[in-house]
């Protein structure tokens, strides 16, 4: 690494973490000029400005939809405020990204190894673009669905820009017929952006959630001063409405309460039957 080389990345590494020129030329050192591995030395070094600097809560940002041919990829980028996500460079930097994870199928491993415009790695650009706003920025997650064995459908929620917002699902169906029920896609979207369902069916949906839930409604009937036999009959009625509230097919539909999002789906399978093969429902900063 050249001596010029050296120094911007020691301005990089100081602006990141707010540690000194010598610690920062430490680490780099250690670390064959690798800034991510030289923020993780610094922190295991225990130094109280970079790890309070890290360990700022990235829970802003955007989420970012990209199709072609059918086949349809997202991705969320976080920021620790809402102000940073509307920030020019930071929109600028995320469209890109949105682009090669779409080009790479959502491997965010090789996302971060692959080249941008400028002909600088991901996550290199990812520390520069850290280093000049000042804020923490994370690729948190992304999904790829491809146009094999049935079709995607997409909606965004209260987008800021297209294929840009806070809320972004997509779901793959079994058995649309083109140009007939085609409509019923984007709808089931909407409704899962709406919804939030855990799963499509009550058994899919997480076996730790389900009895971290149980523990709490037993709990909480217990503390109520129920008698003892009537918590296991009362926990199972608010177990089993627990399981349809949060499984796609039992939930109620949003544009019609008196019937199931499964209803719908029989009524509306015409050549084929409708089927919900899979789905994925991202909220900037949900869970961190």
């Amino acid at each position: 690494m050249s001596s010029k080389d050296l120094l911007n990345n020691i301005k990089k590494l100081r602006e990141i973490t707010g540690v000194g020129f010598k610690d920062c030329k430490i680490a780099l050192d250690e670390n064959q000029g690798d800034i991510e591995k030289s923020i993780e030395f610094l922190r295991k070094k225990g130094i109280a400005k970079a790890s309070k600097k890290m360990n700022r809560t990235a829970s802003e940002g955007l989420a970012l939809v990209q199709e072609a041919e059918g086949r349809i990829s997202i991705i969320e980028i976080n920021s620790e405020t809402d102000f940073v996500a509307k920030n020019e460079n930071f929109i600028t930097f995320c469209k890109e990204l949105s682009k090669i994870n779409f080009s790479i199928k959502a491997n965010l491993k090789k996302l971060e190894n692959t080249k941008m415009k400028n002909g600088i790695l991901v996550k290199d650009n990812l520390v520069n673009l850290i280093a000049k706003i000042g804020e923490k920025i994370t690729i948190r997650r992304a999904h790829f669905f491809d146009n094999s064995n049935g079709q995607n459908f997409f909606y965004v929620h209260s987008a800021i820009e297209k294929n840009i917002g806070k809320i972004i699902s997509i779901v793959k169906i079994d058995g649309i017929t083109k140009d007939k029920n085609e409509d019923l896609g984007v709808k089931i979207a909407m409704h899962i952006a709406a919804s939030s369902p855990l799963a499509i069916d009550k058994e899919d949906i997480d076996k730790k959630i389900v009895d971290k839930e149980l523990e709490i409604i037993k709990a909480e009937i217990e503390n109520s001063g129920k008698p003892s036999q009537m918590v296991e009959k009362i926990s199972n009625g608010k177990i089993n409405k627990f399981l349809n509230d949060n499984s796609l097919l039992n939930q109620i539909w949003i544009m019609d309460s008196k019937k199931k999002v499964s209803d719908i789906l029989k009524e509306n399978s015409l050549e084929k039957k409708l089927s919900i093969l899979e789905f994925v429902r991202y909220k900037v900063g949900e869970g961190v």
